[in-house]
């Protein structure tokens, strides 16, 4: 062990790199350790965006891939391609990133390049909306608070 490493040698270097210790977890309040800051999710379910340019093609890609619900891409001919959009490929141009859809009612994954897409909505059910970790954790705390023990919260029915 060097000399930092003991206390001995507070200042590093001229240039050299310090690393944030973490805090010890048994120096916190058990609270602290059991609940965690989540996010704010979008509800895109219903929506129907624009895509005037080639970043907003891209920016609405990428929400939908995010997206856990299906979605409706109509492309230039016309065809409207409902399923959930699973993978992305991005290329430097549009006609070489492509979309992949797993359908519904098929095993088919058709590969759609993004240079078709005129439309695309968030037609499909968000299976994620309101199931958050806070959510459980809260849910947790209050059969806690009964006095329950042995405490096991199953995720909700999809349907």
């Amino acid at each position: 062990m060097s000399g930092r490493e003991h206390g001995h040698d507070p200042l590093p270097p001229h240039g050299a790199q310090v690393l944030v210790q973490p805090v010890p977890t048994h120096e916190l309040p058990s609270d602290e350790l059991e609940v965690v800051p989540g996010f704010e999710r979008e509800n895109l379910q219903g929506w129907i965006p624009q895509l005037a340019s080639e970043a907003d093609i891209r920016a609405v890609i990428e929400k939908a891939f995010d997206y856990r619900g299906d979605v409706t891409i109509t492309r230039k001919n016309g065809d409207e391609i409902t399923g959930y959009l699973f993978d992305r490929r991005i290329g430097p141009t549009l006609e070489s990133s492509v979309v992949r859809l797993i359908l519904a009612n098929s095993t088919e994954r058709p590969t759609i390049p993004y240079s078709e897409i005129v439309a695309l909505a968030f037609t499909g059910r968000d299976t994620a909306a309101g199931k958050s970790y806070e959510t459980w954790v809260k849910k947790y705390w209050e059969k806690r608070a009964k006095g329950e023990k042995n405490i096991s919260i199953e995720p909700e029915a999809l349907e």
